[in-house]
């Protein structure tokens, strides 16, 4: 390792022995957090933080009033219902019938803690509503949390790199999978955590029906809502909307989050909306885990009830305000959050100028989006390297091999944490990367 380097060598490389981590390239978003704040501490220098997707904007004033207000009117000393507030349910339902256009029950519509929470239910009552199946098949790359979770509930996971398996490819490579009847759900984001790929509605259509076919119930990750901005999802009740596969398959469940496009993640509140189908579905092997066949009550009142007992009331009321006022066409949640597009396009150039590649470049046929994510590798760096020596020059990402790629020279690269100020900072970190290590 060159000496000379923008972050004191010796402390980089006894954090890295004190961390413990055995492989890099196998650490977790939260203990490369850890680490880089050690290492931050130790050295007084300031990182370029891309390891984690932490929102770089300021919350709505509009979801702030209404939390303080709600807290002004006594619900802190009070005990949420697990189902949600009225307010909230009422929201929701409008807000995936004028964003979606897709018409769902309030019933259907469950407050969570986060995206997070929701992903976990779904899979404490989906992967077990049949002993005869073994878990889930997540279309990857994805967010690394969710196997975890599956691994936490012991249940079987299988995954592939969806990257080479676009378009007409991809109804073959799934069927593969869902043929042998051993699943009994199906998960991916869209737009891609971590590769900001977005599925088409005609691959959308493939995934709802096969999973019909084979009788799968899809969990669809809606974190980043709205965020391609190669078109403007943002008007309600206006095309476009934003692509879902509910259009296409009847036993859904979509994963709401505030924490991206509402830039509200400390509050913990996002939502699980579920078909009407699904929600009332009885699968009698449920009864071996929950008081109830019928697929809905088991998620409320068995799977979050024992998560939680329900989701900070105060939160609540703050997601209720901020859906409504996009609902009603006063707040335009799309624009705020298009900042994260334009430090994309900015960052992108930083480091192809400096040597580097971006790994996930293209949408099928046109380019990749810029969004909240990207990827990037470095010629002859796999990238547990790649990610080590970064550390070296004070900037910091996450492998692409704990997200299920298969290409494991790539890193992840959040844009959100990192501040127009930055940037010469990033350049200059990157020319002397480039100029230490080009061969």
């Amino acid at each position: 390792m060159v000496p000379t380097t923008p972050i004191d060598s010796k402390i980089v490389r006894e954090q890295l022995k004190n961390s413990r981590l055995p492989d890099l390239g196998l650490a977790s978003i939260r203990e490369i957090v850890k680490l880089v704040n050690t290492i931050e501490q130790l050295t007084g220098e300031k990182f370029i933080r891309m390891e984690m997707g932490v929102p770089g904007l300021e919350p709505p004033e509009i979801g702030i009033e209404a939390v303080i207000a709600a807290l002004h009117k006594g619900v802190a000393s009070k005990y949420p219902m697990i189902e949600g507030v009225p307010e909230l349910k009422r929201e929701t339902h409008r807000f995936v019938k004028l964003f979606l256009n897709i018409d769902v029950p309030e019933e259907c519509c469950i407050p969570t803690v986060g995206s997070m929470q929701g992903g976990m239910a779904a899979f404490m009552v989906a992967n077990r509503s049949d002993k005869n199946k073994l878990g889930t098949l997540f279309i990857d790359p994805g967010f690394p949390v969710q196997k975890q979770q599956c691994k936490i509930l012991g249940h079987d996971f299988e995954s592939f790199d969806v990257y080479d398996f676009r378009g007409d490819k991809l109804g073959p490579k799934l069927e593969s999978f869902l043929s042998t009847g051993k699943v009994s759900t199906l998960l991916y984001s869209n737009p891609n955590n971590p590769s900001w790929i977005c599925f088409t509605d005609e691959e959308l259509k493939t995934i709802g029906t096969l999973a019909k076919k084979y009788d799968v119930i899809v969990i669809e990750d809606l974190a980043y809502f709205g965020m391609d901005f190669r078109k403007d999802y943002s008007h309600p009740g206006v095309e476009p909307y934003q692509p879902t596969v509910a259009h296409y398959c009847d036993h859904w469940l979509l994963l709401i989050s505030s924490s991206k496009a509402f830039s509200f993640a400390g509050e913990r509140v996002g939502c699980v909306v579920m078909s009407d189908p699904l929600y009332n579905r009885t699968y009698p092997d449920l009864k071996r885990y929950y008081t109830s066949d019928r697929f809905g009550h088991s998620l409320v009142y068995g799977a979050l009830y024992a998560l939680s007992s329900g989701v900070c009331h105060s939160a609540q009321y703050g997601l209720a305000a901020m859906f409504k006022a996009a609902n009603d066409g006063v707040y335009n949640f799309v624009d705020s959050v298009k900042e994260y597009g334009r430090k994309a396009s900015i960052l992108k150039k930083i480091f192809t100028d400096n040597g580097f590649a971006i790994v996930y470049d293209r949408d099928i046929d046109v380019p990749l989006a810029d969004g909240f994510y990207f990827t990037v590798s470095y010629p002859g760096m796999s990238g547990a390297q790649l990610l080590e020596n970064m550390l070296y020059y004070g900037v910091s990402a996450i492998s692409l091999i704990i997200c299920g790629s298969t290409r494991t020279e790539g890193l992840r690269a959040c844009v959100s944490q990192i501040h127009v100020s930055d940037f010469p900072v990033l350049e200059q970190r990157l020319k002397q990367f480039n100029e230490d290590f080009k061969s």
